[in-house]
């Protein structure tokens, strides 16, 4: 099996290496295309007002100087061309990727790109401040990182569909098991603004993002994650609500 992993945190990032490990328990072929720098809420922004250039780092380990699509892109369009992957693994992210978080992941993009493009993929993410402020538990996505995608693989999901798996902030033997969840919301607003002056006058402002906890249903992500669970998530695109639009032609 040919394994193809990106992030958004960038190449030389903890979680890169920890997702590279995982793919070394499954595969000896993997290849890593990944951005030069963090791209973390890219979204799935695409570099089509600048060029994008490829950097080999080293063996089978690339660098681009984009967003997680790109590095899929360019993956797919240029260094597998010719033996595209088998699968696609994004991650592991630097903190979780629940709810509304999904919309601007650049960690479920790179996996949705892959997705788009034909190949299985599975987005990895690590929720972390959960025991304090530094809390991040890499030992946790890399215990048990292998065998989910395993699991997955042999369960198989339809073509338009990708997986969203988050890890708990738990050591990795307090892990409380594994649940299939939806995606949650949260009932607050995360986003937020730092208002400055700026010395040589007018203002700016830092962008923040929220971190309390919110009351989600049972078999969300987040109720999953919140209670130690890793959660899967299938994901895909369709953003159409039918409820919505069967109601239209009334009115």
């Amino acid at each position: 099996m040919r394994i193809l992993l990106t992030n958004d945190d960038g190449v030389r990032a903890t979680g890169l290496q920890v997702l590279r490990r995982i793919a070394a328990d499954l595969s000896d072929d993997v290849w890593v295309c990944a951005p030069d720098n963090e791209q973390s809420a890219a979204s799935r922004g695409v570099s089509l007002h600048n060029p994008v250039r490829l950097r080999h780092l080293d063996e089978r380990v690339y660098s681009v100087t984009g967003t997680p699509t790109d590095s899929v892109i360019v993956a797919m369009r240029d260094l597998l061309v010719d033996h595209p992957p088998d699968l696609v693994l994004s991650g592991v992210n630097r903190g979780q990727n629940l709810a509304e978080d999904v919309t601007f992941s650049g960690t479920v993009a790179g996996a949705l790109q892959g997705m788009q493009m034909g190949v299985p993929s599975i987005a990895l993410s690590l929720a972390r401040g959960f025991q304090g402020a530094t809390s991040l538990p890499w030992e946790t996505a890399e215990a048990h990182g292998a065998d989910i995608v395993r699991t997955l693989l042999e369960k198989g999901w339809p073509e338009r569909v990708v997986m969203n798996v988050n890890f708990p902030d738990k050591a990795p033997d307090e892990v409380r098991g594994v649940q299939y969840t939806r995606q949650g919301h949260r009932d607050f607003q995360m986003s937020h603004i730092d208002k400055r002056d700026h010395p040589r006058g007018g203002d700016y402002y830092w962008l923040t993002y929220g971190a309390k906890k919110s009351n989600p249903d049972k078999g969300t992500d987040l109720r999953a994650i919140y209670d130690g669970f890793i959660s899967v998530t299938p994901l895909h695109t369709d953003l159409t609500h039918e409820g919505t639009l069967a109601r239209l032609p009334e009115t």
